[in-house]
């Protein structure tokens, strides 16, 4: 099974990619950990990526597509692989779609999570954590029961710049404008799948099932 997995900031794409892959026993693959790997490794392509971001530069469409043809080529991708944060253009869809050709292979479907903008902010803004022990809370779905303070430890809960309306409002707007062109590309090759997002984890993963069991 070759997935793509599609969706906005906060539709749980991360506690979603680990279920499917335990279930269809896939690797998860995430763009961000394949550049930490090959930063960290010091790889011919992981300085290039390093050399474009030291200096504040977005990494190239044709560096990022050279990293993950080459974690694709491994074994462990042999059966199948999910593929999360790539592609976020067309360019680099046409580019996995011509890499995957070229070795008799295709990608079963795009997997879009779909969640309301206004369910991304509720959920995402509402989210409070312990600065002293990590502990997480959420101001309607999961209250401390002191209101602002920690259950665990009693310290203030602070929420987090990224969990701030204005950002997460700012980072919807750049998923918009990324992924929609990459939905239609999907779409008019009708390899393109929408589950709800919205239900909670099982109810999502059941349905993300019923998907891919159906592909």
């Amino acid at each position: 099974m070759k997935i793509i997995l599609l969706g906005p900031p906060g539709a749980g794409k991360g506690t979603q990619a680990k279920l499917i892959s335990d279930e269809y026993s896939i690797p998860h693959i995430s763009t961000g950990d394949i550049f930490r790997k090959n930063i960290s490794e010091k790889t011919p392509l992981g300085i290039e990526a390093k050399g474009y971001m030291d200096n504040g530069q977005l990494v190239p469409d044709d560096v990022t597509i050279r990293i993950v043809e080459d974690r694709l080529s491994m074994d462990d991708c042999k059966i199948g692989f999910l593929l999360d944060g790539f592609p976020r253009t067309t360019k680099q869809a046409e580019a996995l779609d011509s890499f995957l050709n070229s070795n008799g292979q295709k990608i079963d479907t795009a997997l879009l999570i779909d969640v309301p903008r206004e369910f991304i902010l509720e959920r995402m803004t509402g989210r409070r954590v312990c600065p002293t022990c990590g502990a997480s809370y959420h101001i309607k779905f999961n209250p401390s029961k002191n209101e602002g303070k920690c259950d665990a430890c009693g310290s203030s809960l602070i929420q987090r710049k990224d969990d701030t309306e204005e950002t997460v409002k700012e980072r919807l707007d750049v998923y918009d404008n990324q992924t929609q062109p990459l939905i239609q590309y999907f779409d008019n090759q009708n390899k393109l799948s929408r589950v709800d997002g919205t239900g909670d984890i099982k109810e999502v993963f059941q349905d993300i099932s019923n998907v891919l069991g159906a592909v």
